[in-house]
């Protein structure tokens, strides 16, 4: 049996408690306040809010590290023009503008081809292929020591899979028909065609559909099914060809300011690399998800669908290899780095031509014969 203890006595202890209890509280409250201070951010997006697959990322990403930090650490986010214009978000995250920034870092190849490996390459990595090279064949350490020189650091924020190879006004039949076609198509891509005669133009993808209705351009690329439908082109261009051999795998990013960024308190920056890699999966996701349905309502509407003749695909990828060695003698970076995800993606084919491909390609056969 325990000893009793008088009231004086017992007061004296729970005021000592209470007392002790306070100061403890005292020295916590303003610990926590040092360590998860407010911050807000802001994003600027290169994509309109009516592709809400890509655009969508970009509110995943403030989604999760809101709630992961409780609410201290936000971020708003802005569609085109609403800061600065779309292909402007580089240069906004750079002069810090804004902390942040969605884009396609092989819209600034103007700025230094480099850039352009880390979204994709005509004939480069397929969706899986161009994430594990990113996360565990060097790209990120090889992307981010290339960024640094511009004052940013990015993180992978999505993926489309591989794309359609766009909307055309009149049927190609040839290489014959590239000759004098006034296309939107970005980055090394553009440059590829461009020796065989096209003539690429660089848009935003709010800018598009009038360009092409109007007749300003005579073709269109921009990402697949889902956003094609949204953006309207079937009613403007017949033709729909296949494959996008430029874009089999391209990477959307959040590029941050690398001085903004290294403010950071830890946690948030685990917060964010968190959420980013949550939006990197689930856009790719979507996309498989949605792309089918898609792709039947624009056939179903009148789209017809043409493969690239075997005549420009091969002519395409001896352009383009040859294209790739002049960059690389003139380059220093984009041949370090190019040559580091064309080493991957010759590795990786080794696997794909023994246990993706077969089986793919069965299950596409055995679906064909019902």
């Amino acid at each position: 049996m325990s000893t009793p203890v008088s009231a004086p006595t017992s007061r004296r202890r729970l005021l000592k408690g209470a007392g002790l209890a306070a100061a403890a509280s005292a020295i916590a409250a303003p610990a926590v306040a040092q360590t998860a201070p407010q911050i807000r951010w802001r994003l600027t997006s290169s994509y309109p809010k009516s592709l809400d697959t890509i655009y969508g990322s970009s509110l995943l990403l403030a989604k999760y590290v809101g709630e992961a930090t409780d609410g201290r650490f936000t971020i708003d986010v802005f569609a085109p023009g609403e800061i600065v214009p779309g292909l402007q978000a580089f240069d906004a995250v750079q002069n810090r503008t804004v902390e942040l920034a969605q884009t396609a870092l092989y819209y600034y190849i103007g700025k230094n081809p480099a850039f352009a490996p880390f979204t994709t390459m005509p004939f480069g990595l397929n969706a899986r292929q161009q994430t594990a090279w990113l996360y565990h064949g060097g790209g990120l350490e090889l992307q981010n020591a290339f960024l640094a020189k511009s004052g940013v650091i990015g993180f992978a924020g999505g993926n489309t899979g591989a794309q359609m190879g766009g909307w055309f006004r009149k049927e190609i039949k040839g290489i014959a028909d590239i000759k004098g076609l006034k296309m939107r198509l970005p980055g090394i891509a553009g440059q590829v065609l461009a020796r065989l005669g096209l003539v690429p133009q660089n848009l935003a993808g709010g800018d598009i559909y009038p360009a092409l209705e109007k007749g300003t351009i005579d073709a269109a690329e921009f990402v697949g099914p889902v956003d094609d439908e949204k953006l309207g082109f079937n009613r403007v261009a017949p033709y729909y060809y296949y494959p996008g051999w430029w874009e089999g795998g391209p990477t959307i990013h959040f590029v941050a300011n690398l001085q903004a960024w290294n403010e950071l308190p830890k946690p948030y920056k685990a917060a964010f690399e968190a959420a980013a890699a949550y939006a990197n999966a689930d856009m790719l996701a979507k996309y498989d998800a949605r792309n089918p349905g898609a792709l039947r309502r624009l056939v179903a509407g009148g789209a017809q669908l043409r493969a690239f003749p075997q005549e420009v695909m091969d002519a395409a990828y001896a352009e383009n290899s040859a294209l790739m060695a002049e960059i690389s003698a003139k380059n220093a970076d984009f041949k370090t780095i190019y040559d580091s995800m064309l080493a991957f993606r010759n590795e990786e084919y080794l696997w794909w031509q023994v246990g993706e491909y077969p089986y793919d390609g069965y299950m596409i056969r055995a679906r064909t014969r019902g």
